[in-house]
Order: structure tokens, then sequence, then C-alpha cells
């Protein structure tokens, strides 16, 4: 901005500055409006990879191929610059160069002229071979620059480039188009680097409607792709598939049963599995693994509970069967009174995994609080020994002596039956539909070649001839051919027999 009366700075941004320094529209590198940039002669491009990539020439865009290209030879001097052979002038951009085309050999136009064009000697300066004005190509020409103009050529125009295999991995990298970053962000990115591990997909598939899973009701994709372009496009109705577990659940009629082998002792459980399924089977699940193996009673608080589960130790480990958390199941009839109650614990509302305690009195402020799935049928005494076991009050009611839970064995599973209930029931029914479909079919009748023909003699001629029926034959006499009499026809006739 100008200061002064006579200062060069304008009242106004002038389109320069604009450009240049304030974040403007920069002039085009390529086009009818870009700037001159000269192609140097000793400037040399890989075109066979681009050839072979595209096919054409990247100046015109015209088609080429390898073919048609032609090897040069150019002659440097002792000072390792390029020259003439002949008249040995150091080539620069005032000279006007050109090449033979059948050898190849790169002169100054000036020697071509002077010992070729004006002796009419067309043969090759270095090694005799003849050739035709046709075959000189000029390489650079000071007169004409417009042939060696970059923003002119096909390639640049169309932004065609040729990467190699190294440009082709770098461009996969997210930081491939990060020119400049702080310290700060280096180090973050680095780091990312070396901890972060991508999720693995799981393959999981396609479950298929069956005469046991397929739901009365559909999936309602068909209504959804109708009214909503934002879901894919379905026009076949299929059934809604109903979930595993809740077809396992529902013939789920039995008690679960298994011991707990601690260092104090054994404790007999029974499970509520008809009621609490899905609790039931995590207990039973981990008990089968070993997951509760080696674990510690790691929370003792006399007159009210026993938790353990935690293979950590701290009462913030653990996991599920099936991995993470799984939701709450309250039922009226399960409360936490008595003796010996066993229930999961958590730290909130459907946060249920792998950690439990036992009772030792009744605890009904738990009740919706703390899903109850099984209690103690034998083993009350070694309770007793847990509970008299001296806790640390101010580490978290740790028992000072290790109560271990060394191992498990189940003598109940209700849900193996289960399984194997509904893997009959598909069986059945499978069969059920192929008698059916059988019944639809219409039923063919039976051929004189299904039932085989009769056999009248062991061998020979007249095998499967009936005797009989030959007899019959012979036996038989032909009747004379009665003829027919020819019935009276009402008609006048000719009035003779009058």
């Amino acid at each position: 901005m100008g200061k002064k009366q006579h200062q060069s700075d304008k009242l106004y941004l002038t389109a320069t500055e604009w450009s240049t320094f304030y974040g403007g529209k920069k002039q085009e590198s390529h086009g009818p409006k870009a700037k001159f940039r000269r192609l140097p002669f000793h400037c040399c491009g890989y075109i066979l990879p681009f050839i072979k990539k595209y096919g054409i020439n990247p100046v015109d865009g015209k088609k080429l191929s390898p073919k048609d290209l032609t090897k040069l030879n150019f002659h440097k001097n002792s000072k390792d610059q390029y020259h003439c052979p002949v008249t040995f002038k150091v080539f620069n951009e005032n000279t006007h160069i050109v090449a033979i085309k059948p050898t190849g050999n790169v002169f100054a136009l000036e020697a071509v002229e002077r010992l070729n064009f004006k002796a009419k000697y067309f043969k090759d300066l270095i090694n005799d071979e003849p050739f035709t004005r046709a075959d000189v190509i000029t390489i650079q020409d000071p007169e004409e620059l417009g042939k060696f103009n970059l923003a002119d050529f096909y390639h640049l125009k169309k932004g065609l480039k040729v990467t190699s295999e190294e440009e082709e991995k770098a461009k996969k990298d997210p930081k491939y188009k990060l020119k400049a970053i702080s310290a700060e962000t280096r180090d973050i990115l680095n780091e990312l680097d070396t901890t972060y591990k991508p999720e693995e997909k799981k393959s999981v598939e396609k479950r298929k409607a069956d005469n046991v899973n397929a739901a009365h009701y559909s999936t309602g994709a068909v209504a959804a792709s109708f009214t909503s372009t934002a879901t894919d496009r379905a026009t076949h109705q299929e059934a809604d598939l109903i979930d595993e577990d809740k077809l396992k659940y529902e013939r789920v009629k039995k008690k679960g049963y298994l011991r707990i082998h601690t260092n104090l002792g054994p404790l007999n459980v029974e499970l509520h599995c008809d009621a609490v399924p899905k609790t039931c089977e995590n207990f039973l699940l981990l008990c089968q693994r070993g997951y509760y193996n080696g674990t510690h009673f790691h929370r003792s608080i006399r007159n009210f509970m026993i938790q353990g589960g935690d293979p950590t130790g701290t009462g913030k480990g653990g996991d599920s069967a099936w991995g993470g958390a799984f939701s709450d199941e309250f039922k009226p009839n399960l409360i936490h009174a008595g003796r010996g109650v066993l229930s999961m614990a958590n730290s909130g509302t459907n946060t249920n995994k792998s950690q439990f305690f036992f009772t030792y009195r009744s605890a009904r402020h738990l009740d919706n609080k703390h899903t109850v799935f099984g209690k103690l049928v034998g083993g009350l005494e070694t309770l007793d020994k847990m509970e008299k076991v001296e806790t640390d009050k101010k580490g978290g009611d740790r028992p000072l002596q290790d109560i271990i839970f060394e191992s498990c064995q189940v003598f109940m599973n209700p849900y193996e039956e289960a399984a194997e209930q509904l893997a009959k029931e598909r069986e059945e029914r499978k069969k059920q539909e192929i008698e059916e479909a059988k019944k639809l079919l219409p039923k063919r009748p039976k051929k004189a070649e299904d039932e085989g023909m009769k056999v009248y003699k062991s061998s020979g001629v007249g095998k499967y001839i009936n005797p009989s029926s030959s007899i019959k034959a012979e036996n038989e006499v032909s009747e004379p051919m009665t003829k027919k009499k020819k019935t009276a026809t009402g008609s006048f006739g000719d009035f003779s027999s009058w």
C-alpha cells in the first residue's frame, strides 16, 4: 500500500501481490495462459515406461511405439561438456543442434550444412553411412522455441504420469501429502505407527433360514427399501431369523449342577438355568474352560458376602464367555434371601462379566441390582470357613489368608442337551419336508418293462411265448364273412311294377 506521493506502491492490491503474497489464484503451469517453460536439450525423460503405459507421444498425444524411437549419440569433450564432434563447439541454449536418424549421431547444424548440404555429400560425418535430408532431426532450434515449450506438452496438459513402485507405496501412506509438520506431531505419528494395530476383520457367515429359526414375520427390508433411499434395494420378502441363543434357551427346562473345589473345601452349586439362561451359561462356559482355575476370592465382608471370579485379583478385571459385558436378568422369585445365594457382581446396569459372589446372609437391598443365578446345595461348612478368615479392612476387605478357586466339576449342563434337541428337531423337520415333497409328486403308472416279462421256458426259442395262446389260435375256425343286408330306402321308382 502506498504511503508517499511519488511511491510506486498502489493504494490497492495488484494481481501479482494477490497471487504471490495473499493466497490468490496462481497462474497455471500449463495451458494457453501458462508461462513459457523451455525444455533444455540435455534433459532426458524416461520415455519407454511412458510409452509402455500410455502408447502415445508425450509431446503431441499421437500414437507412438518403442520402434519409432531413435537412440541419439551425444559426444562430450574433456571437460564433460556436450559438443559437436566435427567443429568441437560446445552446445549451449543458442546452438542449432541436429541428429542423423540412421546413425543417431548428433552434430551442430553448421557442420551438417557446410560439409553435407553444400558439398552434396549425404553421408554421416563420423562413419560415412548414407542418409537423406528427411533423416535430419532437429533437437534444438533457437529460432523456433515454441516446439520446446513444456507448457504445451500433451502429457502435462492431461496430467499423465508414470510413477514407480516406491511412489505407489508411498501414496498409500496417509502421511504422503504432509509437507511440513511440527516436532510434536511427528513424534505422535511415529508413536502411532509403532503402537497401532488394525482390527482383524471377522468373517461372519450369513445365516440361512430353516424350518426352526425362521420367524413368522419378515425382515422388513422390502418396505424399508421402498420408503428410503438410504437402504439397499430389496424385492423379495425374507423371513426374519430368530437368534440361536433364544431357540436354545427356550428348550432349557432343567437346573444345572456343579462343584467348586477350593483350598478350604468344596462348594456344591445349583444353577437356575431355566430362569436366567444367559447368566448361567456364562458361568458354566467359564468353568468348563478353566477360566476361574487358580483365581482368588479377593473380597470378603463378614455377615455380607465373599466375592471372586477376577483373574487379576483386583476386582476390576474379568471378561464374559463371549467377550465384553452382557445384560442383567432379574426375576421376581430369585432374590438375595438366605445364606449361600450365588449372584453376579457388576459395576452398574448391564455390566455383567465374570465376577460373582456368595452371600453370608440375606441382602435384599441387592435385589434388581445384581442377577441371582444360583445357590449352595452343599458345602455350607466351607462357606463358614471362608467367613471366619480375617480380612484387611484398610486394603479393600481382602482376605489375609488366600482363598483359592482351584477347579470346577460340572455334573449337569442342560445347554448341551438343548443343543442336541435343537439339532434333532432340525433333522426331523427336514425328513418331514422331504416326505411331504414326495407325496406331492405325480405318481407314474407302472409299465410292463418295470414289472418284467413273464418267462414260459427256461431257454431257447419261444421263451416269452405262451403255448396255450398258440393252441387256441389253431383250434379257432374262421367264420365266413356275412354280407350286410341292404336296408330298403323309400324312393320313387319308374312305375314298371304297376
